[in-house]
Formats: structure tokens, sequence, C-alpha cells
């Protein structure tokens, strides 16, 4: 089977989003062969290069989602930014094209301009308009060649301007001017750049069986117009909701409120449309699922595959008896406001009431950047107040109760070290999506003491204990009843390193795919190849093979759940993981200061 893999800012770079669980996914399935399409976020991320790829990699095409500098820039003045907009480079449309130009932006400005930015996603909400709009859009750089001189036109920002002044307009849209109609043509000509690409040939997306998107938005586009063009059936997988991160993220000083509320109904009903024409959407856990079905997925074309992870790394911990630190709890991860350090040292203040012997070791990645410095500046000066004797070294050790260390000391090493410095994990976070740092303290058998986010309870199961967040006292009756009760440790350790090993795998994950591949192209129609038949159009005996059409129950859509039964076929012959290039960034989870997890991007 050929695999048209679509990224988004990540695989084959050595840095980005989801290119770890890309690269594993593409070695442990030497069977297929893949031709991978890359967007790629920032000139620096090209500069790092690219991860070593397995043979199987038949072809790579890239291409930027990026500006230059020296692009147009945002906020300094209508009449020049106009000026530039008009006289830019791109291709000139003759009077027809012109018309058919001005006719879908008006379709696709009319449904981004319906309806206010209320937080949740409507499939219905402007969807055929905004499709109209979006595939004929696509048609036209197919046709004539690139949109970036019409998008950024006067012709687009007058239309914008029309369509936020019409009825049923929402009220923030309204309130746009000729600056913000002008940043949001700019964003769209960003966002839409993929239509301008040469991918949509029969020798390159056409020619692949199935497009697998790594992500959602941008990374989903070149699948929507093969399937549009092709036929080709689309697999999108999401470990974390791109359209989450829009409502999320800080707003953006460059960016007003119109702008951005645009912003956040285009993306909506993008989602929306790229769900709607998913043969599979597969998401990293129900919490990310139950945000696609809010944007509009089908719960009858979903399916919950947890990412796999390495487990092979924290064997050595995980199978050892000794517990660790037994009065040291230990919290890993990056450090920044999301993880609520300031409530982890409030909570420890009364474990240390309770347990005069207690410490807290936290481990994180070197700040990166002004907020995460200042934030740690801040977590250390509150343990310095709530604990002044120690922290002056004035106790009987000599040694401060809660230390910030960083991971790749002579007695730390490395990270399954950390988590076997402690006999208890503790994860505070107030935002959470999947939780790597949990499962790799699971890998090692460690008792973890959580806070009820993001899908921290589907990945616990029982096998820990989980608080609200943003409440120390209950943080610290948890953390105080696990270093009273070592038995109760080590029955829950035991207990969670079963867990992971059952559902959380590389080997769990590459089964899962294996079996949605050879499903999806069981339900594909048959698309016959144009050296297929012979010079009387009949087609050739064995041209295409059998097994495009093999009959049996495995055809049959299976449970969406994770762990329900995997044929003998699909489960037998995982290939063993291949490591990623020297230069190439480290496992997920790792305290690097590049985001380097499986592409939640929550957390």
């Amino acid at each position: 089977m050929r695999i048209g893999l679509l990224t988004d800012g990540g695989y084959p770079y050595a840095t980005g989003e989801s290119r770890l669980w890309c690269d594993r996914l593409v070695r442990g399935l030497p069977q297929h062969e893949f031709d991978l399409f890359a967007l790629s976020r920032s000139a620096h991320q090209e500069d790092q290069g690219w991860v070593r790829l397995p043979p199987h990699v038949s072809r790579v095409r890239t291409a930027p989602l990026w500006t230059p500098e020296g692009g147009t820039p945002r906020g300094s003045g209508e009449r020049g930014l106009l000026a530039r907009l008009v006289t830019g480079g791109g291709v000139s449309y003759g009077r027809r094209d012109r018309n058919r130009f001005a006719a879908h932006v008006k379709a696709l400005a009319t449904a981004v301009c319906a309806t206010e930015d209320t937080g949740t996603a409507s499939a219905d909400d402007g969807g055929g308009l905004f499709a109209e709009g979006f595939y004929g859009l696509a048609e036209l750089a197919r046709e004539r060649g690139g949109l970036d001189l019409a998008l950024r036109s006067e012709t687009t920002v007058r239309i914008l301007e029309a369509a936020s002044r019409a009825r049923g307009a929402g009220r923030t849209v309204q309130s746009a001017t000729v600056v913000d109609h002008l940043a949001f043509a700019a964003e769209l000509e960003r966002v839409l750049r993929p239509f301008s690409l040469d991918w949509y040939e029969p020798e390159s997306l056409g020619a692949v069986d199935l497009c697998h998107a790594a992500s959602g938005g941008a990374a989903a586009i070149p699948g929507l117009l093969a399937k549009r063009f092709f036929g080709v059936p689309l697999l999108v997988t999401e470990h974390g909701v791109p359209l989450r991160r829009h409502y999320l993220a800080a707003p953006d000083a460059s960016l007003g409120a119109p702008v951005r509320a645009l912003l956040a109904h285009f993306h909506t009903l993008l989602a929306a449309e790229v769900y709607r024409q998913a043969a599979l959407v597969t998401a990293g856990n129900t919490h990310v699922r139950r945000w696609q079905q809010r944007c509009g997925a089908d719960p009858a074309r979903q399916r919950t595959v947890y990412p796999g992870m390495a487990a092979e790394r924290f064997s050595a911990v995980g199978e050892d008896d000794d517990a660790g630190g037994p009065a040291t709890l230990v919290r890993v991860g990056r450090i920044e406001p999301a993880k609520d350090l300031i409530a982890l040292l409030h909570a420890f203040a009364e474990v240390r009431r309770a347990e005069p012997d207690a410490r807290l070791r936290i481990f994180g990645a070197p700040a990166d950047g002004d907020e995460a410095t200042m934030y740690l500046a801040h977590c250390r000066a509150l343990a310095a107040q709530l604990f002044p004797d120690e922290a002056t070294g004035a106790h009987t050790e000599g040694v401060s109760p809660v230390t910030f260390e960083e991971i790749g000391g002579p007695e730390v090493p490395g990270l399954a070290e950390a988590y076997a410095a402690g006999g208890v994990i503790v994860l505070s976070s107030v935002v959470e999506g999947f939780p790597i740092s949990l499962v790799e303290s699971m890998f090692c058998g460690r008792a973890t003491v959580s806070t009820d986010v993001g899908a921290v309870v589907e990945v616990i199961g029982g096998t820990g204990l989980v608080v609200p967040p943003r409440n120390p006292r209950a943080l610290a009756d948890a953390c105080i009843a696990l270093l009273r009760d070592p038995e109760r440790r080590a029955r829950l350790g035991a207990a969670a390193r079963a867990r992971a090993l059952e559902l959380f795998t590389v080997e769990q994950n590459l089964a899962a795919f294996r079996g949605i591949y050879l499903e999806l192209i069981s339900h594909a129609p048959v698309r016959r190849e144009a050296d297929a038949v012979d010079a009387d159009g009949e087609p050739l005996l064995f041209a295409a093979p059998a097994e495009a059409r093999l009959p049996g129950p495995w055809t049959q859509p299976q449970s969406a759940a994770v762990g329900a039964p995997v044929p003998s076929w699909a489960a037998a012959g995982a290939e063993p993981e291949a490591a990623l290039h020297a230069g190439s960034a480290p496992e997920p989870g790792c305290l690097c200061a590049t985001a380097c997890g499986p592409g939640d991007g929550d957390a």
C-alpha cells in the first residue's frame, strides 16, 4: 500500500510536533510505501534538517507555511499595506477567472462572517457556503496557478468588508476596520497556501492509496483536495485539537479582536469539513475525541488510538523492587504556569507539617523564554519563603526539602533516573492534554497523585490518586496518604505499570494503525491506473493486487474502544523501533526546550 503522510510543522524535520510518533509509525510499518508531504512552520525548523528516513519512504515533498523576513508587516497603516498587497507577485487572472475568484471568496467570506465566534463549532453553520468557496478556490488554483496575489488583493478586502457589514454577521466582526480585513486576508492566504502547491497531480497525491494527515487544520487540506480531485480516502489522526489551541491561545497583540474572531470561525468551519470528509478520525484520547465531536466529527467514524511510547527506556526502573526515596515526592516536566507549581509548593508545605522528613524534587527543562524564566524565579522565591530555614541550609542536614533540578548531571543522568528518585510522582497541572509524564511514571511502576484535568483520569484508570485542580489541601492529603502507606504505593505502582504496558506502547499503536490501513483500503473503490488497461481499454490481468478486495470479517468496522481484540494478522510481527538520526530531538516528554510530545500542544 502507498501511504501519503501529511504533516504540518513536524516530520520529517528534526524539530516540531508529532515527529517522533510519525517516525515510529513509518519505521514500524515497512510493508507499506510512504510518500511524505510536509508543511514547515519556520526558517529555523528547516535549518535544523531532517531525521534520517527509512528506505521505504519513496518521496518527500515540502512547502513553507511561514512568511520570510521582509514579508508584508502588520499594523503599518492602511494605505501602505493596501499598496503592498495589490502590487505583490502572483498569478494574473482574466476577467472570467476574476469573476470566479470573487464568487468563491464571497461564499467563503459570507460563511466565515455569518456567526459570532462562541467557542463551539457547528458542522451545519455555514458549512455549505464554506465548502462552495473552499473547493472553488482550490479548483481555480489548480487550473490557473497560485492564489497569493488574488487573496491579498483589494478585491478580497472589499468582499470581506461587505460580508462583515451584512445582516447576520457577528458583532465583533462588524467592528472590523480596513486594517483588520487586510490582516485577515494575509492570514487567509497563509492558511490556504496548500492550494497553490504542485502536489495535486496523478503522479503525486493522485498516486497514493490513502492520505494520512498527522493533524487537523492545514495538514489535512492536501488530503481534502486529494479526495476531491482523485477520490483518495482520508485518515486524520489528532493527539490534540488544533481548533482548541485557537481558543486557548493568549491573544496576539498584533491581531485585533475582529481578526481573531474571523480566524476562529474559519478554523471551526475547516475542522467541520475535515471531519465530514475523513473516512476515519482517530483521537489520542477520549478528551480529544469529545472535542472532535463538538467540532462536527461523526462518532461512528471515530477511533481512540493512544500514542505509543517506548516502554523499554523505563524497564530497569519498573522492574526494580526498590521504590526509590520512600519519603520523596517527584515532579517531572516543563516549568510553566499551566503546570501550577505554586499549588504544588503550597501543598508540600502541608505535607512537611505532617511528614517532616519529606522532600520534593522538581525536575524541569531549562527555562525557555522570558515568561518561563520569570515563572521559575517566582517558584524559587516562593519555596524560599515557605521554607526559610531549610532554604538557607539552617536545618540539620543542610539540604533544602525543595530542589529545582535539571536532568543530565552525574546523580540523575536521564529521565528514568528522575522517576526513580522518588516513591510518589506528582502532577499538579491546571491544563493538560495527554499527560506524557504520567505515562512514563506508570512505566516506572510509580504510584501517582494527579489533578483531574485533560485525559488524566482516562490514563490513570484507577491506578493512582486523582484530586481536583487548584486545591493544595486535597493534593497534600493524597500525597500524605501514599507516603504513609508503602504497601499501597507498591500495589498502585504495579497496577500502573501493567496498565501502561497494555495500552500505551509503540507496539499497540502500530498494531492499531496496521489494521486501520487495511480496513480503509478494503472499503475504498478500486481506482484503475492508466497502465492497468491494454490498447483497447480492457483491464490487464493481475494489474490490480487481489488483496485490495480480500473478503472476511476483518473488513467490518471494529470497535472504537481501545483494547478491542485485534486479529492475529494485525497483532503479529510488529517491527522493532528504529532510532532517530543522532541529530534529532529526544523522546516525547523529554525535558528539552522544544515541545517534543506527540503533538498534544495543550500541555
